[in-house]
């Protein structure tokens, strides 16, 4: 092991400057970026520095603020206005970017580098339909408007859009979220860059359709020659994906290696914390809790002596607030590591911050015993809208209960009605005539407008979007304090008591309570509208996708937080989430709905290890998994989700089913069967349960005697 001098920019010597601009597609050296801020200039990157080559994919990862999109930008000269580069150089394909003209820089944009960002929805012009938009990006580089637009269907082509004669005709509204973010990948690979910057590109999408996106990114970065830099904070798909990683804080590169060896052997204690914040494989609330980081970022410039992580590390003394580390570069299993932490040796060791042991609360016994009587019934329940004049079934005889101190895990992907689901159980939506609903055994009104205030205190819930359901105008002490004032008998004192409780337990720091929500981050804004459902303390909260957008960091203590308040007053959960190692995390039960229909129905442990629906087994197998984690023969699935207007006959998931067997499936509605196993978990398949146990086991031991972790794909 050799310790390097206490510069990034010596730590980077190893490699020459010159040489780097000819054989990496983008060179970092020394970048320091400042935001001007109330009449200061606030270092948000600091002395960063890294590489990577051509043909590679480099992950960049860190919690919200720490400068991942800071580098993006600065790397295609997109800082605002108060930005500015004080010193470092960034080189793209040979190209010192600093020193681009206008014209210069236009041809950079346009030919040798691309950006694919998290929302396609905010990147695709509304009133443009597709063909236009893809087509533009070909005439920006010279191509005549005819050409532009067979090249433009010849890459909807390879991005795998199925009809896409049609898609080129249709608008972006038209189109699923998967769906507009091919089309935006389409539009970044039509100059054949020599850099893609993928900012958070499957933030949001459901499990299937994210790893079809992870897939056509690496077949096209396979086919084109493309380096790749992906930012997430989705630990696992960035080990799916990249060969290297480096992991920012506070604006400064803490640790960088091959991702194998970052992500098995980490050597910075910050590296450490957020994999042991990931619900991975095996882990639920029953058993542990998840570990969590302490406190939170520093403010951008505000960090001058010592360790920028001193003041969250369990390792941190004297030596560490006293004197910044340098650097250190040693020997792994797969090239050079680098780690900036005094204690690199012994990171692994770093005690945990939150207690591993489950809290003990009065209602334990009455929760491991579930009681018999759901506190939310929902029998038959449908949905029917009416689009253009036809009948669009968004949701078909549902039936299901929810226990007391329970959590029901709804998956499925997107379209598949389980937002829908939600909203009829909180009265958003009224729900077909023949459908129930009963809270404590007592029928509860369709519209919430008619619902009592106890019947509204009791069902709360968290939007996927907090843009959506927080007033932008509204400070955030003003909107929880409203929330409190009108959900509870508290009043003055109490409620400001109240209120440092709440954003206490959702990490939502007080230097945040005087600002506007306009003001926050994704993941700031997402915790403000946590603690706003529990002010009233509800019977049932409904989180639709409620940690999508949050950091692993502050994921880790907004599950224990839900998972200590149900233990502590027997709260019930309806989960939607998008993750599937969430959902196993904090269900007690899964629900997967597939085109309004419910599928299947069981103890998650249950449901998770199968038999399953063959539409839950391709759910399952879409999941990105850590290094060491086994993981399923991945199952594509072939096609769109059809259209609730005119749904397929039989099982509606034949059309896309790997393991159809016959006509049978195409003309008869396949029965809701039990599946045994002592507990009450049935599976609505024409397949018997033991054919699926055998078959599903069969591919499993497939998956894991390839040792390259790619065969076994089915459909």
């Amino acid at each position: 092991m050799n310790n390097a001098p206490p510069s990034s920019s010596a730590a980077f010597a190893a490699f020459d400057v010159s040489k780097s601009d000819r054989t990496d597609a983008l060179t970092v050296v020394g970048l320091t970026v400042t935001y001007r801020i109330r009449g200061r200039d606030r270092e948000v990157l600091q002395d960063v520095s890294f590489r990577v080559r051509r043909g590679e994919a480099y992950g960049l990862v860190g919690e919200s603020g720490c400068g991942k999109s800071t580098v993006a930008m600065a790397a295609v000269r997109y800082l605002p206005r108060n930005g500015k580069v004080k010193a470092g150089k960034i080189v793209i394909a040979g190209d010192d970017v600093q020193k681009l003209d206008a014209d210069a820089l236009r041809h950079m944009r346009a030919n040798t580098t691309s950006m694919v960002y998290q929302d396609p929805g905010r990147a695709l012009n509304p009133s443009l339909t597709i063909a236009r938009q893809v087509s533009e990006a070909f005439e920006a580089a010279g191509i005549a408007r005819d050409e532009a637009l067979h090249r433009t269907l010849d890459m909807l082509k390879r991005v795998r859009i199925a009809a896409p004669e049609r898609v080129m005709d249709s608008y972006p509204h038209q189109l699923s979220g998967g769906m507009q973010q091919r089309v935006v990948i389409a539009m970044a690979l039509a100059s054949n860059p020599a850099l893609l910057i993928l900012d958070e590109p499957t933030t949001g999408l459901d499990a299937t359709v994210e790893a079809e996106v992870l897939d056509l990114v690496a077949q096209l970065r396979e086919e084109l020659g493309t380096a790749v830099l992906f930012i997430s904070h989705n630990l696992a798909v960035i080990g799916r994906m990249c060969e290297r990683v480096g992991v920012l804080y506070a604006g400064k590169l803490v640790e960088e290696g091959a991702t194998q060896d970052v992500f098995t052997r980490p050597r910075h204690p910050y590296t450490v914390g957020l994999l042991r914040c990931l619900p991975t494989a095996g882990r639920s609330k029953d058993t542990e809790r998840l570990d969590t980081i302490a406190g939170s970022l520093p403010p951008p410039g505000s960090v001058t002596q010592g360790c920028i992580y001193a003041d969250r590390c369990r390792l941190a003394d004297d030596r560490c607030r006293r004197d910044a580390p340098p650097p250190h570069r040693l020997s792994a299993a797969h090239g050079d590591q680098m780690s900036r932490c005094h204690y690199h040796e012994r990171a692994i060791e770093l005690p945990r911050a939150t207690p591993e042991t489950l809290p003990h609360h009065p209602a334990d016994a009455c929760l491991n015993g579930k009681p018999s009587s759901p506190v939310l019934r929902a029998q038959k329940l449908s949905k029917t809208f009416h689009v253009s004049g036809a009948p669009l079934v968004a949701l078909d005889d549902v039936s299901i209960d929810l226990a007391r101190g329970e959590t029901l895990g709804l998956v499925g992907e997107s379209g598949s009605g389980k937002t829908t689901l939600a909203r009829l159980m909180l009265g958003l939506l009224a729900p077909d005539a023949s459908s129930v609903l009963e809270l404590d055994g007592a029928p509860l009104a369709a519209r919430v407008t008619r619902r009592s205030d106890e019947q509204i205190k009791s069902l709360q819930i968290v939007f996927q979007n907090p843009d959506s359901a927080l007033n932008r105008a509204h400070s955030v002490k003003r909107l929880i304090g409203r929330a409190l004032s009108r959900l509870t008998p508290l009043r003055g004192a109490a409620i400001d008591e109240r209120l440092g409780t709440l954003t206490d337990a959702v990490r939502l720091p007080a230097r945040y309570l005087d600002s506007r929500t306009r003001q926050l981050s994704g993941g700031l804004k997402q915790r403000v509208a946590i603690a706003r459902a529990f002010a009233g303390e509800p019977r049932v909260v409904v989180c639709d996708e409620p940690t999508s957008a949050l950091d692993v960091s502050v994921q880790a203590a907004i599950l224990n937080l839900l998972a200590d308040l149900q233990r502590e007053r027997q709260v019930s959960y309806v989960f939607i989430s998008h993750d599937l190692h969430v959902v196993r995390y904090l269900s007690d039960r899964i629900a997967v709905l597939y085109l309004g229909r419910l599928l299947e129905i069981g103890p998650a442990a249950t449901v998770f290890e199968g038999p399953h629906h063959p539409y839950t087994e391709a759910l399952l197998s879409s999941a990105p998994a850590l290094n060491g984690e086994s993981r399923p023969a991945r199952i594509r699935l072939s096609g769109d989700l059809p259209s609730a207007v005119s749904p397929p006959s039989g099982c509606v998931f034949h059309t896309r089913c790997p393991r159809k067997i016959g006509a049978i499936c195409e003309q008869q509605p396949p029965p809701f069967v039990d599946a045994g196993n002592d507990v009450v978990h049935r599976i609505r398949c024409h397949i018997p349960v033991e054919e699926l146990r055998t078959l599903q086991a069969a591919s499993r031991e497939t998956a894991n005697g390839d040792v390259s972790g790619n065969a076994g794909e089915t459909g």
